[in-house]
C-alpha cells in the first residue's frame, strides 16, 4: 500500500471524523480539567482566581494564535501546520503534567493553547478546501453536533479521572489525545491547500488580506453573528458553576448532569442543521437560529428579573439558546469563509479570533457582574441573543 493510498478521501466520513477531532481540540483542553480546579488551588497553595488563570491564559493564547495559523496554513499548507501545532501542544502538555508551581502550569497552558489553536483554524480551512459552500455548511453542522460531545462528556470523564488518579491525570489524558491525533493526521491527512500563497506571511500582504476580509460587509456580519451567539454560550459556560451550585443549590455531584442538559441542546441543533440546511437553505436556517437566540435570551431575562429563580428557569431557556446557536455557528462560519478560497486560512483565523476574544470578554463581564442571583447571566445572554439577531439581519443577510 502506497503512502498516498492511506490518505483519507476528501469528503469521506473518516475525513469528517478527523476534522471534528481537530476542531474539538479547544473544548477538550478546557473542559476536561474543570473539576480539578479546586484541588489544584489547594495543591499549589493559591487562590481560585490564580488557578482560573490556567483557563483565561489558555483562551488568550488561543485567541491570538488564530491570527497566525491561518496565514501559516495559506503559505505552507494545512497538513504541515497542523502537525507543527500538535507538536507544540504536546510540549505544553508535558509542562503541565510536571509543573512544580502554578506559574509554570499557567505557562504550560498558554503553550498548550499556542498548539491547540491549529485544530479549529486549519480544520475549518480544510473544510473550505474540500467541500463546496452548501456541503461545507452541512458538514460543519454535523461536526458542531459531534464536537458538542466534548463539553457534554469531558467534565464527567475529568471528574472521575481526577477522583481516581489526581489532577495530573487529566493532563496525561490530554497528552494521549494529542499524541493520537498527531499520529492520525500524519498517517491519514493529505495536503488540501491546492494554491499555497508564497507571500501570505509578508507583513503588507498579511495586513492587506485581513483588511480585505474585514471590509467585506457579509463577512463582518457573519463574524459578528457568530461572536454574539458564542458569547451567549460562553457566558453560561463561565457562570454555570456559580449559578447552578451557589445560587440554585444544585449538588456538586450533579453539576455535570445539569451542564449536560444545556449542551444536549447544541447537539440536537447541530443534527437539525446538518439535516435541514440543504433542504431549507442557509438564510432560513440562520434566521431561525438568530430568532431562537433572541427569544430564549428574552425568556431567560424575563424569568430572572421577575424573580423566578429555579433550575428549569435557567436550564430550559439556555438549552434553547444552545440549540439555536448550533443552527447559526456552522452556517455563518461556512458562509463567512466561502467567498475567500485563496485566503481561507486568513478568513478562518479572523473569524476565530473575534469569536474567542468576544467569548472571553463575555465570561469576564458576567463574572464581574455576578451578584448572587441569576440576573447577570440572564442579562448578558439576552444582549448576546439580540446582538446575533441584529448583526445577521443588518449586515449579513443581504448577501446570504
Amino acid at each position: 500500500m502506497t503512502e498516498s493510498s492511506r490518505r483519507l478521501a476528501p469528503g469521506s466520513f473518516a475525513m469528517a471524523v478527523l476534522l471534528t477531532c481537530l476542531v474539538a481540540f479547544g473544548p477538550v483542553s478546557t473542559d476536561l480539567y474543570l473539576a480539578s480546579l479546586p484541588d489544584m488551588a489547594r495543591a499549589f497553595r493559591t487562590d481560585a482566581a490564580t488557578v482560573q488563570l490556567t483557563l483565561s491564559g489558555f483562551l488568550a493564547g488561543f485567541a491570538v494564535m488564530q491570527l497566525v495559523y491561518g496565514p501559516l496554513s495559506d503559505r505552507f499548507g494545512r497538513r504541515r501546520v497542523i502537525l507543527g501545532g500538535i507538536g507544540v501542544y504536546l510540549a505544553g502538555t508535558v509542562v503541565c503534567v510536571f509543573s512544580p508551581t502554578i506559574e509554570i502550569l499557567i505557562a504550560g497552558r498558554v503553550l498548550q493553547a499556542v498548539g491547540a489553536c491549529c485544530g479549529p483554524v486549519v480544520g475549518r480551512a480544510v473544510v473550505r478546501d474540500v467541500y463546496p459552500r452548501n456541503e461545507a455548511a452541512r458538514v460543519m453542522s454535523y461536526m458542531a453536533s459531534a464536537m458538542a460531545l466534548a463539553p457534554f462528556l469531558a467534565p464527567i470523564a475529568g471528574g472521575w479521572c481526577h477522583a481516581l488518579f489526581g489532577w495530573q491525570a487529566n493532563f496525561v489524558l490530554l497528552l494521549l489525545f494529542g499524541l493520537g491525533l498527531g499520529l492520525a493526521v500524519n498517517r491519514l491527512l493529505a495536503e488540501t491547500n491546492p494554491h499555497p500563497d508564497r507571500h501570505a506571511l509578508s507583513p503588507g500582504r498579511l495586513l492587506g488580506n485581513y483588511a480585505l476580509v474585514f471590509r467585506d460587509r457579509h463577512f463582518l456580519g457573519c463574524v459578528l453573528t457568530v461572536a454574539m451567539a458564542f458569547g451567549g454560550m460562553f457566558t453560561f459556560i463561565s457562570a454555570s458553576s456559580f449559578v447552578l451550585i451557589d445560587v440554585l443549590g444544585l449538588p456538586v455531584q450533579w453539576f455535570g448532569l445539569g451542564f449536560a442538559v444545556v449542551v444536549a441542546g447544541y447537539i440536537a441543533g447541530g443534527f437539525l442543521a446538518g439535516r435541514l440546511t440543504a433542504r431549507i437553505g442557509f438564510q432560513r436556517m440562520v434566521t431561525a437560529g438568530t430568532l431562537g437566540c433572541a427569544g430564549s435570551g428574552l425568556v431567560l431575562a424575563g424569568l430572572a428579573f421577575s424573580g423566578v429563580s429555579s433550575l428549569p428557569a435557567v436550564l430550559l431557556p439556555m438549552m434553547l439558546f444552545f440549540l439555536s446557536s448550533a443552527l447559526v455557528l456552522p452556517n455563518c462560519t461556512a458562509a463567512a469563509i466561502a467567498p475567500f478560497p485563496q485566503m481561507a486560512g486568513v478568513a478562518s483565523a479572523g473569524l476565530g479570533f473575534v469569536q474567542i476574544l468576544w467569548g472571553s470578554a463575555c465570561g469576564w463581564l458576567v463574572a464581574n457582574l455576578f451578584d448572587g442571583s441569576t440576573r447577570p447571566l440572564a442579562a448578558v445572554v439576552m444582549v448576546m441573543g439580540l446582538g446575533a439577531l441584529a448583526a445577521y439581519h443588518l449586515l449579513a443577510r443581504a448577501r446570504g
